[in-house]
């Protein structure tokens, strides 16, 4: 299966368009984290606690655009966007796309 940011997948056509897909996590860090990621602050640079929390929440809403994108019957998803936001102290992780379904313009191999 593909997921990609264009809105074509090269090789392949789309045969079937299934509809906007999403996948969405808040997340906090607990009170250490921030504690520690505060007095990282203060001295500038980057904060390895904070860059944690976004690779986990960037895998965890990608899974849940996956599996709702397979759900669906889709076997790829184009013009795939992450939006990212704040919420008081939570961090707000969204990646949407458009499901599809694609086949080889050769007609010789189906989609991985």
């Amino acid at each position: 299966m593909f997921m990609v940011t264009t809105n074509d997948v090269p090789g392949y056509r789309v045969t079937q368009v299934l509809g906007e897909v999403m996948g969405l996590t808040v997340r906090s860090m607990n009170f250490g984290q921030g504690f520690t990621a505060g007095f990282r602050a203060i001295g500038g640079g980057e904060i390895p606690e904070y860059t944690q929390v976004m690779y986990e929440s960037r895998y965890e809403v990608m899974n849940r655009l996956w599996a709702e994108a397979t759900q669906r019957g889709g076997n790829a998803v184009i013009a795939m966007r992450f939006d990212t936001g704040a919420l008081g102290s939570f961090t707000e992780v969204c990646a949407y796309g458009t499901a599809v379904v694609i086949e080889p313009l050769d007609g010789s191999a189906p989609a991985a």
